[in-house]
């Protein structure tokens, strides 16, 4: 690979997240580790309970070969380059998923960055080049569905004959299947379709955690002070995915780490504004007073309140309807 294909940026922890910082420059100048790597490679949008079971089988080994455990991912979805007017929204950005990644112990996160170049790299050659090369893979664990490359050419069997020649063993995995998600494996477009249907808790059962939206909070119409309660317009950006319109009950995360029970709303405000408005997350921190404009925020979405939106005919009717959902909001969150 030239030097424009194989740039990559390194995050190396041990035990820290974000420890090391290496930054490379084209497979040249891959620091190989000396005592090989076991290497697991995808997107792991949403770090789910799938992604990690695949990087607990490459701990797993990393430790048994005497290796370093390695996530092989890309700055972007694969589809954000390829079909980009198909991509799928995103449960996490870039910044979140490195979060997630280093929580699960795993010693180096190598990123690939993802372009059209990129898109038409043969599969033979990312293999040599990086996993071999760049890495000096040991073992290599992937899903048994697991494809990569050019047209998607790559697979586990590619894996498995180049494996045998350049010296690492290959471990295809069937990927969990959950009672939420029925025969299906828990996968990152199930969690989407949950989250996309309200079924919040079918979408945290296959995360393994809430889902959480991040965005900076802008100042909105200030017609929630109007109605005797604050909230937070929270804009993320337009690739995540949203839950269902609906109400939740879920904590807000301020940039002080300070962590507030929270009704939280989101959808359209169909009682001021048509189909055509933009779909928000707006918050309300229950017992908390203060100015949130500005900051960046962590809002985690746990208990369905209400689905769906309501038009109200009057002022009055939304704001009681917004103290009652307020008060289930306290109910489920045990306050």
């Amino acid at each position: 690979m030239d030097t424009g294909r194989s740039n990559a940026r390194a995050f190396c922890a041990r035990p820290v997240p974000f420890a090391l910082v290496l930054v490379i420059r084209g497979t040249e100048g891959c620091e190989r580790p000396r005592e090989g790597s076991a290497v697991t490679i995808g997107v792991f949008d949403g770090v789910h309970l799938g992604h990690q079971l695949l990087i607990g089988e490459a701990r797993r080994l990393a430790a048994e070969l005497g290796a370093r455990s390695t996530v092989v991912t890309f700055d972007k979805h694969p589809a954000q380059v390829v079909r980009p007017e198909s991509a799928p929204k995103l449960l996490t950005d870039l910044e979140q998923r490195l979060e997630l990644l280093a929580a699960t112990g795993v010693e180096c996160t190598l990123i690939i960055p993802f372009d059209d170049v990129r898109s038409k790299e043969p599969a033979e050659e990312f293999v040599a080049d990086v996993l071999a090369g760049c890495l000096g893979s040991r073992a290599v664990i992937v899903g048994a569905d697991f494809h990569f490359g050019h047209n998607r050419s790559g697979d586990v069997a590619l894996l498995e004959r180049m494996g045998r020649d350049l010296g690492f063993e290959v471990d295809g995995i069937q990927l969990i299947a959950s009672s939420v998600s029925g025969a299906q494996p828990v996968s990152s477009t199930a969690i989407r379709a949950a989250l996309d249907e309200g079924d919040l808790l079918a979408a945290n059962r296959m995360l393994g955690r809430p889902h959480e939206m991040r965005g900076v909070v802008e100042s909105g119409d200030q017609r929630a002070r109007e109605l005797g309660m604050r909230t937070a317009n929270v804009r993320v950006p337009a690739f995540l995915q949203l839950p269902a319109d609906g109400i939740y009950a879920g904590w807000y995360e301020r940039a002080d780490r300070s962590v507030h029970p929270s009704v939280i709303s989101v959808g359209r405000r169909p009682t001021f504004y048509d189909e055509t408005a933009e779909r928000l997350i707006e918050a309300h921190l229950l017992d908390f007073e203060g100015d949130l404009y500005g900051e960046t925020a962590k809002v985690r979405f746990t208990d369905v309140v209400r689905l769906g939106q309501i038009a109200f005919e009057s002022m009055d009717a939304l704001a009681e309807q917004m103290q009652r959902d307020a008060a289930a909001a306290r109910v489920a969150l045990g306050r």
